[in-house]
């Protein structure tokens, strides 16, 4: 693209909007060396929650258990200066348990009445833990909460405050006895954030720093406000066209038998990406862009969260499980060969 259209894009933001993005970019510098007191490594899991939050969007974690997701979570929460709740999933846990429900309740004046009490989901940031141990029927009043953002309860309504977001978690090691959600359903997070192991280095800073005193108090760098502030702002940031079609090009390469799919993919991957991955690629996109104090969205910024928005909406296929190539790769391989 030329300068000349680059300059064009860049002017559809105002100059609060130019400032605002500067203040949001050292916000964010902010929160990761925060973080950073208490977590020690998963920057990158750190930036995908940004990226997720500033995007209005939900994430579903996945990893092993002692990679302190509940703690980052927790954490990320308290310097925002949000609510947060943790529900654990289990085979026996019902809809009302996260919802809440009707109980009835002595009044001031000696009468009783029925009275809602609130669920869990009525955070700012939920963490459902181990969400693939609940039974179907509780998943599906989680997932109406995520795309709703209201719980209906006996026939009544009720909106969940904003900011919202849920991040889930699946063990990737024990399945027995789960319910895995379903391809719909897993479509309904924007991104796919995958914890791996920390390094050796790291592994001796986390002995050193939770085996000792407790752990310290973070500071409140934002409020509830500060963040749909910033939310809105994310929508602001200005995409060129060509960054359009290349998100769209991306994603109509993951479909086998389609007319710009690569020989290759035929033979791995069974079903791809639906179209609400192109818009989860614009929107993390811009909130990434935005988070780097980028004033337009850039190549660089759709590439850079492809591999999680697009890995867990392809269904690989059983000769790609027998040869162990996984969907993050068939990803890699995709972004590499798709040009602007």
């Amino acid at each position: 693209m030329s300068q000349a259209a680059a300059a064009g894009e860049t002017q559809r933001l105002s100059e609060d909007d130019v400032q605002a993005i500067d203040r949001l970019r050292d916000a964010y510098q902010g929160l990761r060396s925060e973080l950073a007191k208490v977590i020690v490594g998963q920057q990158d899991t750190i930036e995908q929650l940004a990226i997720c939050l500033f995007a209005r969007r939900h994430a579903l974690l996945m990893g092993v258990p002692g990679l302190a997701k509940t703690l980052l979570v927790s954490k990320l929460a308290e310097t925002l200066s949000l609510k947060f709740h943790r529900i654990q999933f289990t085979p026996d846990l019902m809809p009302m348990d996260i919802t809440g429900t009707d109980i009835l309740q002595d009044t001031a004046d000696g009468r009783r009445e029925m009275q809602f009490v609130k669920g869990p989901v009525f955070a700012n940031i939920v963490l459902a833990d181990e969400i693939n141990r609940a039974p179907p029927k509780t998943q599906a009043a989680m997932l109406e909460a995520m795309q709703e953002q209201n719980v209906t309860v006996l026939g009544k309504e009720f909106r969940l405050e904003s900011p919202f977001m849920v991040l889930a978690t699946q063990n990737p090691v024990e399945q027995e006895g789960t319910y895995p959600l379903p391809e719909a359903q897993l479509d309904r997070f924007m991104s796919l954030i995958e914890l791996d192991y920390p390094n050796e280095e790291e592994e001796i800073q986390i002995a050193r720093t939770t085996t000792g005193g407790a752990l310290p108090d973070l500071q409140h760098l934002m409020s509830a406000e500060d963040i749909i502030a910033h939310q809105d702002l994310v929508r602001r940031v200005p995409v060129p066209d060509h960054i359009y079609t290349y998100a769209a090009r991306l994603v109509r390469k993951t479909r086998p038998g389609g007319e710009t799919a690569p020989d290759w993919l035929m033979p791995l991957v069974s079903w791809g990406a639906g179209p609400r991955a192109v818009q989860n690629l614009i929107l993390g996109a811009k909130s990434r862009a935005a988070l780097e104090g980028s004033y337009m969205v850039r190549l660089e910024d759709v590439q850079h969260v492809a591999p999680a928005v697009l890995t867990h909406r392809l269904i690989t296929t059983f000769a790609a499980q027998a040869e162990k190539v996984t969907a993050r790769e068939i990803v890699k391989r995709l972004v590499d060969e798709t040009q602007e």
